[in-house]
């Protein structure tokens, strides 16, 4: 893949609102490279910053007309496409107004998938592992408009106290769901 090839095929995904491509749409995305060539290619277009490693695996089109505030949002979703996944946790309860400290620059995203924590130049990433059951997980989260669907106020503190974390910043008067 040529270069001027790999802009004009990253900038129509732009047009239709993706910007944050795995090793495996890259893959996709230009069938005739093979595996070697594919990986030169994309390491000449994150040398040239037409591309940007959000981490291992995960590309970001540094040109993209239509990245919006959720990247670390696109970024989980790549990470465990295929998968439930949902904001849950410290993150959740900070939307909600229910714990006093926002967590900054880190994602608490609960996920079918399995666990693991992910550093990228736009936040932390971190995946805890649930063994819920689907009809239980889809019971209790809410489509926001996001990448990510959101936990219910009582789904997230449930989760809270399932995995171990810290209950004591939690106000449990305002964990009550609309």
């Amino acid at each position: 893949m040529d270069k001027q090839t790999a802009i004009k095929v990253l900038s129509a995904w732009d047009e239709a609102g993706r910007y944050v491509f795995t090793r495996h749409d890259l893959a996709k995305l230009f069938p005739d490279d093979s595996a070697k060539t594919l990986q030169e290619a994309v390491n000449r277009l994150v040398k040239d910053g037409w591309l940007r490693r959000a981490c291992r695996g995960v590309y970001v089109y540094s040109l993209a007309r239509s990245m919006d505030s959720h990247m670390v949002e696109r970024i989980a979703v790549a990470l465990r496409r295929g998968e439930y996944n949902y904001l849950s946790l410290e993150s959740a309860l900070s939307e909600y107004g229910a714990i006093s400290q926002i967590p900054v620059d880190r994602l608490t995203v609960m996920t079918t998938g399995r666990k693991g924590l992910y550093r990228t130049p736009w936040g932390t990433v971190e995946f805890i592992h649930t063994k819920r059951p689907t009809s239980n997980i889809l019971a209790s989260i809410r489509n926001v408009g996001r990448p990510l669907r959101l936990a219910t106020p009582m789904a997230a503190w449930r989760d809270l106290k399932r995995v171990g974390r810290n209950t004591h910043l939690v106000d449990e008067e305002a964990l009550t769901d609309d």
